[in-house]
C-alpha cells in the first residue's frame, strides 16, 4: 500500500471523480518540494502517490485541480482548486486522505 494516496468521491452525483489532477508536495525549510503528480483514475483513485518507504515526517500538501472536471460536467463550481495541507508523523503507518466534492463544498479526513 502506498504511504500517501488519495481518492476523490463526487458527492453531488454520488460517483468517483475520474480524470483530476493531483500534485503532492512536500514543505522543506523555504519552499514546496512536488514529490508527484498524477490523475484520478476511473474509480476516483490515486493509489500511488508516494511509496511508503520515501515517507519522511513533515508538512504536505495535496492540489486538486477542479475546475477542469467540472468544465466538462458545465457545471459551476466555487473551489477551481483545491489544496490540503496536512502534517505526516515518523508513526510509519499509510495517510489516505480521501476528498468528497460538490461544486459548492468540499470535505477530507484521514481515512484508513
Amino acid at each position: 500500500m502506498s504511504g500517501i494516496s488519495t481518492h476523490i468521491l463526487d458527492t453531488a452525483l454520488g460517483r468517483p471523480a475520474a480524470g483530476i489532477p493531483v500534485i503532492l508536495e512536500r514543505a522543506d525549510s523555504q519552499h514546496w518540494l512536488t514529490c508527484a503528480s498524477t490523475i484520478t483514475d476511473h474509480d476516483g483513485r490515486c493509489s500511488a502517490l508516494l511509496p511508503h518507504e520515501k515517507v519522511l515526517a513533515g508538512r504536505y500538501r495535496l492540489t486538486f485541480a477542479t475546475a477542469p472536471y467540472f468544465e466538462r460536467l458545465h457545471t459551476p463550481t466555487l473551489y477551481p482548486e483545491i489544496c490540503i495541507t496536512f502534517t505526516v508523523t515518523v508513526d510509519h503507518t499509510p495517510y489516505h486522505l480521501p476528498l468528497l466534492l460538490t461544486p459548492f463544498g468540499y470535505t477530507t479526513y484521514r481515512g484508513t
